[in-house]
């Protein structure tokens, strides 16, 4: 095996807060190797992003504090280097993919402009660095390359966004490439071809890859190693296959179970009442149709999921029933009203009954108001709960349901994670306690065991009080096990649907099959037979 290209020993790291001292690493030591990918798994506050940020330099110091270790980067000690010295490394020998790409994409700059300036600050030409980017934003699978370099990031979906982060990441070709989360918002076609993408890099330049993620299905498709991080320390560590199959920590085992597509599928109740009614609905942008003519029927209780790929129409969709978006024509018949007609006044009342929550908690959550007041907004706009000391404790309650604290209800926002904000914006929306929630992704940045609790927390609503749902979602696994019904979109246009068995046991149109392929199997065994059937096929 060849020399570590980086090497973290015995790395320890606190926070200084106003409610004490956070031990975030504690003696944390791991290696990466040439052309080698570790996996760092974990759940939010396990410790993996801030070690890695720690490798970046991007602690903020204070309130963090690195009180012991060493980082050695081809033997040299990245925690003594001067500015200068980390300024040439990082980005050109050491880059990293964030996880949430519009916090680090500059809103006023175009795309083209930002993914450009990484070459030329470290001094490559102008026009290299143009033919660069181009190159890399057709290879993380962006259509029209030259038009995409023009736009700014609101123009894109998050899953384009996050690509555009990685062909950022890319260009200078680094030895390690750390990825935070970097496929949690990809479609499972597009994650497959990333994943390969960076296999295909890491033959051709040798480089290492630092992977932190909670998928277990990208760590079976892509890792050589991983380590497991709980609570600051790392818990166990081996191959893939070692760790899935015999897993000795019960914090590991925890997360096995909890991985998604293994439980039983779930069957719809025809009989019940139709809730929600849409009938040929269409919505445009300029030329562009997001939305051709599409039909669906929602009823009490059901949950219908609705899967497709980054510019199939899933958001707009939603967007469109709520009416944060005009539809052009067609009809949404909630409980035999049209939404699409109706006037601001009425609507305002039905605003209670449909409750959304958004694919992004940094845009969907105001940074200014506290976990407290996010939740109870809903409250004071509809005039309930008057009583202050019954909105603390049902605050409280909605916390711990999603997996929070109750004294997290005096947080801001920017003071968690980004699966933890997500679990804020749920717990928003369980607020009103709404006829139907409509999910845009809204478990997708959510650990797998925090996932799994949440979407049985979502499903015990359904049963219990009747709850709908409309879930917009790419992880194919949380769909079957939490759908009874699924809607495939591509295009602007339903292509196939029906009960969750039968899209996932015999789908007949091939843009389903192909989505089904690209599913990743948190069982490194199974994951490397298709692997191996898929070359088959291939060939």
């Amino acid at each position: 095996m060849a020399d570590a290209l980086l090497e973290v020993r015995k790395l320890s790291i606190d926070f200084h807060t106003a409610r004490g001292t956070v031990h975030a690493v504690r003696n944390v030591s791991w290696s990466i190797n040439r052309g080698e990918t570790l996996a760092v798994l974990g759940e939010s506050g396990s410790g993996k992003s801030v070690s890695a940020s720690a490798v970046m330099n991007l602690l903020d110091i204070p309130p963090a504090q690195i009180v012991s270790g060493e980082i050695l980067f081809e033997g040299k000690d990245l925690l003594k280097a001067s500015q200068e010295e980390r300024r040439a490394l990082n980005g050109k020998r050491i880059a990293m993919i964030f996880q949430d790409p519009l916090s680090h994409l500059n809103p006023v700059y175009t795309v083209g402009w930002q993914i450009v300036e990484m070459m030329t600050a470290h001094g490559r030409p102008a026009d290299a660095a143009r033919a660069r980017a181009l190159e890399l934003i057709a290879r993380v699978g962006l259509p029209e390359p030259k038009q995409a370099m023009r736009k700014y990031p609101h123009q894109f979906s998050g899953g384009q966004r996050q690509r555009l982060m990685i062909a950022m990441a890319l260009m200078l070709k680094p030895d390690i490439l750390i990825a935070d989360e970097p496929t949690t918002a990809l479609d499972v076609t597009i994650q497959a071809d990333v994943l390969a993408l960076l296999k295909e890099l890491q033959a051709e330049t040798g480089m290492g890859l630092v992977l932190i993620t909670h998928d277990l299905g990208v760590v079976a498709e892509i890792a050589d190693r991983v380590v497991v991080m709980s609570q600051g320390e790392i818990v166990e560590a081996g191959t893939p296959r070692n760790i899935y199959h015999n897993a000795t920590h019960p914090y590991t085992r925890k997360l096995i179970a909890a991985a998604p597509g293994k439980g039983a599928v779930k069957h719809v109740d025809a009989a019940a009442p139709v809730l929600l009614d849409v009938q040929k609905l269409r919505k445009t942008y300029g030329g562009f149709t997001a939305l051709n003519d599409v039909s669906l029927i929602l009823h009490k209780g059901q949950s219908l999921a609705v899967v497709g790929e980054s510019g199939s129409g899933k958001s707009t969709l939603a967007k469109t029933l709520l009416r944060l978006e005009a539809a052009d024509s067609g009809a949404a018949l909630w409980k035999g009203c049209n939404l699409i007609a109706m006037s601001a006044r009425e609507l305002l009342g039905v605003r209670r009954e449909i409750q959304m929550v958004f694919q992004d908690p940094t845009q969907s959550l105001n940074p200014r108001m506290s976990v407290y007041d996010l939740i109870a907004e809903g409250w004071d706009i509809h005039r309930l709960i008057p009583d202050k000391v019954a909105r603390r404790r049902r605050v409280a309650e909605l916390l711990e349901q999603v997996g929070l604290l109750p004294e997290h209800a005096q947080r801001y926002p920017h003071q968690f994670s980004g699966g933890q904000r997500q679990r804020i914006a749920i717990a928003r929306a369980l607020a009103l306690e709404p006829d139907l929630i409509i999910c845009d992704e809204a478990v997708s940045a959510l650990d797998v065991s925090i996932q799994a609790q949440v979407i049985a927390l979502l499903d015990d609503l359904r049963k219990r009080l009747g709850i709908s749902f409309l879930f917009i979602a790419h992880d194919l696994g949380v769909v079957r096990d939490f759908a009874d019904t699924v809607v495939v979109m591509k295009s602007g246009e339903i292509v196939e649907r029906g009960p969750t068995s039968l899209i996932f046991d015999n789908p007949r149109h091939p843009y389903t099959q192909r989505l089904l392929a690209a599913n990743l199997d948190p069982d490194p065994d199974v994951q490397a037979q298709r692997r191996a059937a898929a070359g088959r096929a291939g060939a």
